[in-house]
């Protein structure tokens, strides 16, 4: 049956579509990240308590649950390109709002538009490397979280040496330069992202024809074994953020704390560079799972039990097993649902997969309280390594409804 013109573009019209998912998918990462490095200024210009940081912190990640059925509807009511576009919008706008934030009520209102406008972008991802790129599905979605990665990066390395210097130590001036740096790519995205028109084989999603169902099959064992593989990957990453640095500073290694953060996050980079030439060639193959899976209960037994000069490689190597595998199971959902059903396939997803990544840190505290020994806190980290290369290696081999459109 005859395609899109908009199905499989090769040479300039591939490069165009890879560039344009990846300044969208920073633009999904880059308003999370810009607090980090101004939120002591924050901190003290609003009078926050720790539990109000700590909540700040964690709304965005709660959110990602929340809102990503809404944006599910939002695709099936509008279609991918403009679902894209209203999450931009609301997370630039959101964004920017917290620098006029006057008060704490304020900047969390702002921080929940923001997370929302966020969480809708993200069922439309993988509907729009499906459209964009589908006989590249492994790269495209290699390409997008190859841009949340550095989304993420860019606001923890630019703002404290150079943008608050340049903006006078103003975090309202460095907030609002990151917001329109996030509309600035709103606007990229409108005037340079080609249109996304439906073919008769359904291999794309626009509005002509935007599918009419949105709520998740809770019923379809793929939702549950997709968010249960992406969630463990997730929390394994979340969980050691959270909980490194306490552990370190429990053991008496303070002064690893710094050095080995910058390689848990830093690995990713790594790793996310390395995926944009061999994504393809790892899609829908098990291997990779169960060797990364093993990679992460290698690195948290070496935190555990390796002396002061192993600990840091092994931060690198559990940030490198949690990264590759994030990428390969975000491009399941394109790959093994009908096209239709991709946004909701993928709501679902996210809506379990963050509720684990926001519950599995506080069982972990729970653990670390109950018993007393702080290296008890990473044994829900090892249950998610396990889950994680189990369910992502049994998902390599399942035969979805990618071919045909739901009935």
């Amino acid at each position: 049956m005859p395609r899109s013109s908009f199905s499989a573009p090769t040479g300039a019209g591939l490069f165009r579509r890879l560039g344009l998912l990846w300044i969208v998918g920073a633009a999904a990462r880059i308003a999370i990240l810009a607090v980090p490095p101004v939120l002591p200024l924050i901190h003290d210009d609003l009078h926050l308590s720790e539990t109000q940081v700590g909540l700040l912190s964690g709304l965005p990640l709660g959110l990602f649950a929340v809102a990503a059925v809404p944006g599910s509807l939002l695709v099936a009511r509008i279609g991918v390109r403009q679902t894209l576009l209203i999450g931009i919008a609301l997370t630039a706008l959101a964004s920017g709002g917290r620098a006029a934030s006057l008060d704490v009520l304020m900047l969390y209102t702002a921080t929940v538009l923001m997370g929302i406008g966020i969480a809708v972008m993200q069922p439309a991802l993988p509907a729009l490397v499906r459209a964009w790129t589908p006989e590249h599905i492994g790269l495209g979605t290699a390409v997008y979280t190859n841009g949340m990665v550095i989304g993420a990066t860019v606001g923890p390395v630019f703002t404290i040496p150079f943008l608050l210097p340049w903006l006078g130590g103003s975090w309202r001036l460095d907030i609002a330069a990151w917001s329109a740096l996030i509309a600035a790519i709103g606007l990229a995205f409108a005037l340079f992202g080609p249109p996304i028109t439906e073919s008769p084989d359904a291999n794309s999603a626009g509005p002509a024809s935007a599918p009419r169902r949105w709520w998740p099959a809770w019923n379809d064992p793929l939702i549950w074994l997709l968010g249960l593989a992406f969630g463990g990957t997730n929390s394994l990453y979340f969980g050691a953020n959270a909980f490194v640095p306490d552990y370190l500073v429990a053991h008496g290694h303070g002064d690893l704390v710094g050095a080995a953060l910058a390689w848990l996050n830093g690995s990713q980079l790594i790793a996310s560079f390395t995926l944009l030439f061999v994504a393809d060639r790892l899609h829908r193959r098990a291997w990779p799972y169960v060797v990364f899976g093993l990679a992460a209960l290698a690195a948290l037994l070496g935190i555990i039990l390796g002396g002061h000069d192993w600990i840091v490689p092994a931060t690198a190597v559990l940030g490198c097993a949690a990264a590759v595998p994030f990428v390969l199971i975000l491009a399941l959902p394109p790959a093994l649902s009908a096209p239709a059903d991709v946004p909701r396939t993928a709501a679902g997803m996210f809506t379990i997969s963050y509720a684990g990544a926001v519950i599995v840190p506080v069982v972990c505290g729970a653990v670390w309280d109950l018993t007393g020994a702080a290296w008890t806190a990473f044994l829900p980290l090892a249950v998610c390594a396990v889950v994680m290369a189990t369910i992502g290696a049994w998902l390599a081999r399942y035969r979805g409804a990618a071919a045909v459109s739901s009935q």
